[in-house]
């Protein structure tokens, strides 16, 4: 038996159907002396371009030991099921025990309310107390204190100034 990866997206209309469609797929493969190493449903997402006026979709992975007679039966099933949209069968080395990059992504989301961890930022160390900045000389005047700092137009001579 070979190894393979199954990716297939549900209308989003049928999202409630998926745990009966996955149970009959699994029914599928393991009647057939299949096994099933991981199966993961990622919940409804956006598709990356509209399939038939539909922005959203239900996704589901399963990494699956299957002979090339189940393998037929259950790409014939997605093909004639009008509820999943596309699917995606790719044979693979050896089994995938391992979390996908998804579910990894899920785990790492933070709750609601919850800030989470901001990895994008780096580590900005501790910025401590920043008080008093000193004269910082080593910086250009700023414009409003140059204009302030302006000698003011010389007023002409008044012939009483002058005697």
């Amino acid at each position: 038996m070979r190894h393979y990866e199954v990716v297939f997206i549900v209308h989003p209309d049928q999202s409630e159907q998926v745990p009966a469609m996955v149970e009959r797929y699994r029914t599928t493969i393991t009647g057939k002396n299949g096994r099933i190493h991981r199966l993961e449903d990622w919940g409804r997402r956006q598709l990356a371009y509209p399939i038939a006026k539909v922005h959203k979709a239900h996704y589901v992975l399963m990494n699956i030991e299957v002979d090339q007679e189940t393998l037929d039966e259950l790409e014939h099933a997605f093909k004639f099921n009008d509820a999943v949209l596309r699917h995606l069968i790719v044979a693979m080395d050896e089994a995938v025990l391992a979390p996908s990059p998804m579910m990894r992504e899920e785990k790492a989301k933070p709750r609601d309310g919850e800030r989470g961890d901001r990895g994008d930022r780096g580590d900005r160390g501790d910025r401590g107390d920043r008080g008093d900045r000193g004269d910082r000389g080593d910086r250009a005047p700023r414009p409003a204190a140059v204009a302030a700092e302006a000698p003011t137009e010389p007023t002409p001579a008044t012939p009483e100034a002058a005697s």
